[in-house]
C-alpha cells in the first residue's frame, strides 16, 4: 500500500541556552545523513504538545516545558524518505531537568556504528544559516528566526508570552 495521500505530522523543539544559542540534531537513518531541529513523529492518539515532550525525553533524555508556538507549515512538503506530505508544528521550548547529553562540535561527529544514529550541537543564532539544515521547513524556520534576531526582537520576550 502506498502512503501517497497520508499526512505526517512532525514536532520540533527550538531550545535556547542562556549562552544564545540554539540546539540542532544531526542525524543518520537509511543511509541519509541530516541536520534537523529535534523532535519527531507525531503518534497516534498523542497531542502535539505531548508528542514534542515525548520526542525530547527519548532523544534527549530532557523534560522540557512548551513556551508557545513559533510556525506551522503554511507550504507544501513532500516526504524526503516516503510519499507522504509532511506537515511540521515547531515550538519554543525551554528545559526543566539538567541537560546531560553529550553535545558535540563538528557536525555528523556520531558515536559508534549502527543504522539510526544521532548527535547534537548547539549552535550560536548569531552563526545561525538557514543552509546549516537539511530540510526545507527547518530551512524556513531558521530563517525566521534569523528574521527576529535581525528585527531585534529578544527571544527573552519570545520566552516570556508563554503559551495558553
Amino acid at each position: 500500500m502506498s502512503s501517497k495521500g497520508f499526512f505526517n505530522v512532525r514536532v520540533y523543539g527550538l531550545l535556547i541556552n542562556d549562552q544564545n544559542e540554539i540546539l540542532i540534531s544531526d542525524e543518520q537513518e537509511y543511509g541519509f545523513r541530516f541536520t534537523k531541529f529535534p523532535g519527531g513523529g507525531l503518534e497516534y492518539g498523542e497531542g502535539l504538545i505531548d508528542a514534542v515532550k515525548r520526542e525530547f525525553v527519548e532523544e534527549c533524555v530532557l523534560d522540557i516545558e512548551v513556551l508557545s508556538h513559533f510556525y506551522t507549515t503554511d507550504f507544501f512538503v513532500k516526504s524526503a524518505f516516503n510519499d507522504s506530505q509532511i506537515i511540521s508544528v515547531y515550538y519554543l521550548v525551554k528545559n526543566t531537568s539538567e541537560i546531560r547529553f553529550t553535545c558535540k562540535t563538528e557536525i555528523f561527529d556520531f558515536d559508534g556504528e549502527a543504522d539510526v544514529l544521532q548527535s547534537f550541537r548547539w549552535v550560536k543564532l548569531s552563526e545561525l544559516t538557514e543552509n546549516a539544515f537539511t530540510f526545507p521547513t527547518d530551512q524556513h524556520v531558521a530563517k525566521l528566526l534569523l528574521k527576529r534576531l535581525h528585527n531585534n526582537i529578544a527571544f527573552e520576550n519570545l520566552y516570556n508570552n508563554k503559551a495558553r
